[in-house]
C-alpha cells in the first residue's frame, strides 16, 4: 500500500527498562531477535543505544524502508515469541514509537522526558554535519585525487558522511549530550520551536 507523503524510511524506537542484573540476559535476547528482524523485507538496520551511567534503559532503533514492511515485522509470530521472553527481564512494559526519517535521533530514551528544543537539535546536527562534510571530501581528495569533482567522488563522500553520521557521530553525540538535550525532571510537553 502506498501512503501519501511517506518518508524515505521509518524508524521503530523501542525503549526497554531492565530489571537489575538482567543485562547479560538482555544482550543474549538482542543477539537472537536482531538477526530475525534482518530477515524481513525492507529491513535497513538496527542501532542499540546502551544505557549511560547507572541507568537501566536501553533504546533500540529498528529501521525499515516503509510502514508495510515495519508492520509485517511488528505483527510477526517471530517477534511475538521474542517479546514474550522479555517479561522476566523488564521492569515494566516496552515503550514503542514510530518516527519518520531521522527524527529518531532526538527521541529521549526515557519516555518521561520531553523531545529536545528544535534549536538544540539544530546545533547538534550542525555540529555533526559540518565537520563531516568538510573532512570526508578532504580525506578522499588526498587519498584519491582523481575522485575530486567526479560523480563517483561525490557519491563516495556522501556515502561516507551518511555512514559516519548514522552509525558513529549521532549515536555518540546524543548519548554524550543526553542531559543537555533533554534535562531530567522535565515531563511537561513544551513547544519545541523555542
Amino acid at each position: 500500500m502506498d501512503y501519501p507523503h511517506q518518508p524515505e524510511h521509518i524508524t521503530l524506537v523501542i525503549t526497554h527498562r531492565l530489571l537489575p542484573g538482567k543485562q547479560e540476559d538482555y544482550q543474549r535476547w538482542l543477539e537472537t531477535i536482531m538477526p530475525q528482524a534482518a530477515l524481513f523485507p525492507g529491513h535497513l538496520g538496527v542501532n542499540v543505544l546502551r544505557p549511560v551511567h547507572d541507568e537501566m534503559t536501553w533504546t533500540i532503533l529498528v529501521r525499515f524502508d516503509n510502514l508495510d514492511n515495519l508492520y509485517q515485522w511488528l505483527n510477526s509470530p517471530q517477534r511475538a515469541e521474542r517479546v514474550a521472553e522479555l517479561a522476566m527481564l523488564l521492569a515494566g512494559r516496552e515503550h514503542i514509537e514510530m518516527r519518520p526519517g531521522a527524527a529518531f535521533w532526538f527521541t529521549p530514551a526515557d519516555p518521561a522526558r520531553v523531545t529536545p528544543k528544535r534549536w538544540k537539535q539544530f546545533l547538534v546536527t550542525l555540529a555533526v554535519i559540518f565537520p563531516s562534510t568538510n573532512l570526508v571530501p578532504w580525506f578522499w581528495g588526498a587519498l584519491l585525487p582523481a575522485s575530486k569533482g567526479t560523480l563517483w567522488g561525490h557519491f563516495l563522500n556522501d556515502a561516507c558522511v551518511v555512514a559516519l553520521v548514522v552509525y558513529l557521530w549521532m549515536p555518540a553525540i546524543t548519548r554524550l549530550l543526553n542531559n543537555w538535550l533533554s534535562p531530567s525532571g522535565k515531563t511537561s510537553p513544551e513547544s519545541n520551536d523555542e
